[in-house]
């Protein structure tokens, strides 16, 4: 996008301008506080910008927008001349425009059919900012309304001062009694999302989050046994009267719950032990599994790996010392590849350490920055960790 684009007067104008074109060819298709993110996420999409796991955010947000508000087919014509005389302002003049929002169009049906139902963006104050580390900032935002999500998946975020422009991150919690949501979020180079949320952004500002999405770390779940209706008078039309515990669910599933109504509990399956193995903040979505299992933790024994240069740069050592002190399950092991006065046990990159710690039958769960999981992806199905064991990030 262009520099303007972050300037709100032009977001509005723009997203009035938008707004009614598509109001004259048809009206009502959009709902009017939806139109400001709309707009900027299809120029955004229209003008190709952005690496491929940004494009993906883009489209896991418009495909729940086309799903949100039941758009069809003959939409897309409508919707792509109402976009057409306003993208300039927004992002490059494009060749062949009709051909590129056919295609822009195309992706977004598919995208639909993937996304489920349920809002497409969540309105998140942001109620705390910590620095934890040069250029590492955690953030606690609080959805305007509650965020269903499950422990190990990713959500697109959108900040202000970048409309259109998505990131993916993953929250660092399980779901909470209040709702907050944790980020952890480090500014990485030309990053420019980055950049906002760890230097710009303060407490009382808004972002925007979008749908959470599966990203093959979230732990399985098995199903809650169905409750017939014959057990169900039997219980005095109580849903809680069947076998023990079956109509309690603990806080993480009763906050995952679809947006669209329903109540969609789950229990963990099974009680695998596991082997978690961060890397810079990729720490985040493997400190969630964490608190998850604190739930419940059903006889598991958890292995946390984390990965840093040196002891000042594990920026999150306060909490994970504490969920370590607190259960007695979970072993918390600093990798310090770049300190020579670590412990000799400690002393290493992150996945040589686990590969030190790792245990048949035991499932393994890694993220960390891009370099790490390319090792990863190469080394570690060499080694004698089941297939169907190991657990690595991937944007669907």
């Amino acid at each position: 996008m262009t520099g303007a684009a972050g300037d709100d007067a032009v977001i509005g104008e723009v997203a009035a301008s938008f707004r009614a074109g598509l109001e004259a060819y048809s009206p009502g298709l959009l709902p009017e506080r939806a139109t400001a993110l709309v707009v900027a996420a299809l120029a955004r999409l229209v003008g190709g910008g952005g690496d491929r796991a940004g494009r993906l955010a883009l489209l896991a947000v418009l495909g729940r927008v086309h799903r949100r508000y039941r758009l069809r087919p003959e939409h897309g014509p409508l919707i792509g001349a109402a976009l057409a005389p306003v993208a300039p302002r927004l992002c490059p003049p494009q060749v062949g425009w009709e051909r590129r929002w056919r295609r822009a169009w195309a992706l977004i049906e598919r995208a639909a059919g993937r996304m489920g139902d349920g809002p497409a963006f969540w309105p998140a104050e942001v109620v705390g900012r910590d620095l934890a580390a040069e250029g590492i900032a955690i953030l606690t935002v609080r959805p305007w309304r509650r965020l269903p999500f499950r422990p190990g998946q990713a959500v697109p975020v959108c900040v202000p001062q970048h409309p259109g422009r998505w990131r993916w991150y993953c929250p660092a919690n399980a779901p909470r009694p209040d709702g907050t949501v944790e980020l952890h979020v480090r500014a990485v180079p030309a990053g420019t999302v980055s950049h906002s949320l760890v230097h710009e952004v303060r407490p009382n500002d808004l972002l925007h989050l979008g749908p959470p999405v599966d990203i093959g770390l979230s732990l399985p779940t098995a199903p809650e046994p169905t409750i017939s209706r014959q057990s169900v008078r039997a219980g005095n039309g109580r849903a809680d009267a069947g076998p023990a515990g079956a109509g309690a669910a603990d806080e993480w599933s009763a906050a995952a719950r679809p947006a669209g109504g329903g109540l969609a509990r789950a229990a963990l399956a099974g009680g695998r032990d596991l082997l978690l193995v961060a890397g810079g903040t990729g720490l985040a979505p493997l400190r969630a599994l964490v608190e998850q299992v604190a739930t419940a933790p059903a006889g598991r024994r958890v292995t946390l790996i984390v990965g840093a240069r040196t002891i000042a740069d594990l920026y999150d050592a306060i909490t994970l010392d504490k969920l370590d002190q607190a259960h007695p399950w979970l072993t918390v092991v600093p990798a310090l590849s770049h300190d020579p006065f670590a412990a000799p046990a400690e002393q290493g990159d992150a996945l040589t350490l686990a590969l030190d710690h790792y245990r048949p039958n035991q499932h393994v769960y890694v993220c960390g920055p891009p370099a790490m999981l390319t090792i990863a992806r190469h080394r570690l199905p060499t080694t004698e960790i089941p297939a169907n064991h190991l657990h690595l990030p991937k944007i669907p």
